[in-house]
């Protein structure tokens, strides 16, 4: 799917709107272990994944806490840190090598006063991540440890292959040795 028939999921964005953002984004690549941002420094770039998978996170007591994975052709971003371009409290690391495109805090505010299009299609992605983020609020307290792995898995079967086990368990909410189990016991 390219980035116009993506963006077209959430807002019919015309063409000549879509250009003036395309012009305005930039190519970064990142090499697997690299952090993308770091607890204090402030996201000022919004990016899109081309190839690779991205994790956010946090530390509690030198164990990582997962709060997100990003691959193609979602948005990757720490967003309270790019929204309120604030000092971040999470980490965003590439887990695998990643091709990215990205836009600048400044120049998507610049877009969004000179486009409603473009304005609106950000609000609409945004209301998609924070529907995703309530929707995964709601698995961790009412869904089965089993009901959560299949969920995932239905969501993001891809990452089963390219996502160390202890990330997903984390990120799911389930100790390491449970997910093994449901990793070897259930046929996916």
């Amino acid at each position: 799917m390219d980035r116009l028939d993506y963006f077209r999921l959430f807002h019919d964005i015309p063409t000549r709107d879509y250009e003036l953002l395309r012009a305005r984004l930039g190519r970064k690549s990142f090499e697997k272990g690299e952090n993308i941002i770091v607890p204090g420094q402030v996201q000022r770039e919004l990016y899109f994944v081309n190839e690779g998978v991205q994790v956010s996170y946090f530390d509690l007591k030198e164990k990582p806490q997962v709060i997100a994975f990003t691959y193609p052709p979602n948005l990757c971003a720490i967003p309270e840190s790019f929204q309120f371009q604030a000092p971040s409290k999470y980490f965003l690391s590439c887990l695998t090598r990643s091709e990215m495109e990205s836009i600048s805090f400044d120049a998507l505010q610049d877009l969004f006063d000179k486009s409603q299009h473009i304005e609106r299609l950000f609000r609409k992605m945004t209301e998609a991540v924070l529907a995703g983020v309530l929707n995964r609020h709601v698995e961790l307290h009412s869904l089965t440890i089993e009901e959560r792995f299949r969920a995932f898995c239905r969501r993001s079967p891809q990452l089963l292959q390219l996502v160390p086990h202890k990330l997903i368990a984390s990120y799911l909410g389930i100790d390491p040795t449970n997910f093994s189990k449901l990793y070897n016991r259930i046929k996916i």
